[in-house]
């Protein structure tokens, strides 16, 4: 059965990361009152220019942290990659520098309105959540990764931690229980093959909720087009009568939910960096 791959999404979305980057050798670049508002000035030009929201930043002799909104398109990699490239130049005509203002590595965390542990909680109550636990056999599925995949980039320490909602075209109920452990199962090889990692799967006949870690080069928009994609062409090559009956020619809604999660909540972090100043 052909269904036609989704190209872009339709969004409803909170995406925050902190993040933090260090001087070059450690240098005190920044210990001068002046140099670290100059630095400030800049890191939020670039971040306008570009259209990335600066939620809070703070910056010290020898480093510089930052809390960041994206878009779900915007991955966290290029992202840093713009504001170090961009301020290290400016920084370096500014205080006549001409070795590399920063190092080349960073840190990077997801963090979000609620605590992941909040968000494991309301996956594991979705069937209660949505009236199926009473049923005899509740068409309902419900995964959580033992032993959670270590992932790993270049230079970079990071946990970018998503919260990812999907529903089915016009919310029709297609998902029976076993058609949930079938396309999880499918969906955490396309994760092993394409560098991503799923912690924890909830499904209902209409919509799932998943928790996913990304890696920094890729975008939520990037890995969520993976998943819908691969789950549309899985379903339609093992249950096409399943699709056929509910009257479908195309499984997904073409639009999603992503938000971000860790182990501290954006409000936190936010009066930490402030507490800094």
């Amino acid at each position: 059965m052909h269904l036609t791959p989704l190209t872009s999404l339709a969004w409803a979305y909170q995406l925050h990361y902190y993040l933090c980057f260090r001087t070059h050798r450690r240098r005190p670049v920044f210990a001068a009152r002046d140099h670290a508002d100059f630095l400030s000035d800049q890191v939020r030009n670039i971040c306008e220019r570009h259209n990335y929201h600066l939620l809070n930043q703070q910056t010290y002799s020898d480093q510089f942290r930052c809390l960041v909104s994206l878009q779900p398109t915007q991955p966290v990699a290029k992202v840093l990659q713009t504001i170090k490239t961009n301020s290290s130049r400016e920084c370096g005509r500014q205080f006549s520098i001409s070795a590399p203002v920063w190092a080349g590595g960073y840190l990077a965390r997801s963090v979000g309105r609620v605590c992941i542990s909040a968000v494991r909680r309301y996956l594991i109550q979705q069937a209660k959540h949505h009236g199926y636990e009473a049923r005899l056999l509740p068409p309902v599925y419900r995964y959580q990764e033992p032993k959670p995949v270590p992932l790993k980039a270049a230079h970079a320490f990071f946990e970018l931690n998503h919260h990812l909602v999907f529903a089915t075209w016009h919310r029709r109920g297609v998902f029976t229980s076993g058609m949930g452990k079938a396309l999880s199962e499918y969906w955490r090889q396309v994760a092993a093959r394409r560098g991503f990692a799923i912690d924890q799967i909830s499904v209902v006949p209409d919509h799932m909720h998943l928790l996913v870690r990304i890696v920094p080069k890729m975008s939520i928009e990037e890995c969520a087009l993976l998943l819908l994609n691969n789950g549309q062409y899985f379903i339609g090559q093992k249950f096409p009568q399943v699709l056929i009956q509910a009257g479908l020619n195309q499984l997904w809604q073409p639009s999603a939910y992503a938000g971000t999660c860790g182990k501290v909540t954006t409000a936190l972090i936010k009066a930490w960096l402030n507490e800094l100043d």
